[in-house]
């Protein structure tokens, strides 16, 4: 991704997390970018366009950063991030029916995010999908980043325990 590209997701992110999605404007994401409004309109036509690029890099960046940790540190550093994340804090603190609309995601898109999540944390499909549910549960109750921690070591040996004979995955 270009760096003018960054900056100006960087910048959105500043405006989303100080006014909110819905009253940031493109305006207000050029001036935390520091650019003029045009250069933004050269890389996005909506601000639409903005959120969505802004939440997959995000993605990109949440899955790189549990990719290179072991698991029971990687769901702790997810939690964090998602605990403290200024967006999603911003969301639950004043446009909380943007979050749960958010977080409401389809069949199709949770398959993508649960796929993505088993290859950054090097697990099964299941655990991936529990894993998942689990940081839904981080990004609504976010709690203090010690319980987070214990949780997450605690999921990580659920995860990883043998399967008890005579079950089987789905």
């Amino acid at each position: 991704m270009g760096r003018t590209r960054l900056g100006l997701l960087a910048g959105a992110a500043r405006a989303f997390a100080e006014h909110g999605p819905r009253r940031s404007t493109m305006q207000s994401i050029a001036t935390a970018a520091g650019v003029a409004k045009a250069t933004l309109y050269n890389h996005f036509r909506t601000k639409d366009e903005v959120v969505v690029a802004l939440l997959a890099a995000e993605l990109d960046r949440l899955t790189a950063l549990a990719a290179g940790l072991s698991l029971p540190e990687a769901l702790a550093a997810l939690s964090d991030e998602l605990g403290a994340h200024p967006v999603l804090r911003r969301l639950a603190d004043t446009e909380p029916e943007v979050l749960t609309a958010l977080l409401a995601v389809d069949a199709d898109t949770w398959a993508v995010l649960t796929g993505r999540l088993a290859e950054a944390l090097r697990v099964d499909l299941d655990s991936a999908e529990l894993a998942g549910r689990w940081l839904l549960g981080v990004v609504l109750q976010p709690g203090r980043s010690t319980t987070r921690h214990r949780h997450a070591a605690r999921l990580a040996t659920l995860l990883t325990a043998p399967q008890p004979a005579g079950s089987e995955q789905v």
